[in-house]
């Protein structure tokens, strides 16, 4: 798996998760680990990671 699929797949798992939050209100990342626990800081910190490493990706592939 290439680091684009992995962050890819972080991502989805990110949006899931705030889809959920803002329809049902419902947040797994919490339910799993605990609110306001460090796994669960850790699992924010890995998808804001992997939005920030995306963006850059997007951002710079056009002048390549």
């Amino acid at each position: 798996m290439s680091i684009k699929q992995l962050v890819g797949w972080v991502l989805v798992v990110g949006a899931l998760n705030w889809g959920l939050v803002g329809l049902v209100n419902l947040n797994v990342v919490e339910m799993v680990f605990g609110a306001g626990s460090m796994l669960t800081k850790v699992v924010y910190m890995v998808v804001g990671t992997a939005g920030a490493y995306m963006a850059y990706v997007m951002a710079t592939k056009g002048s390549k």
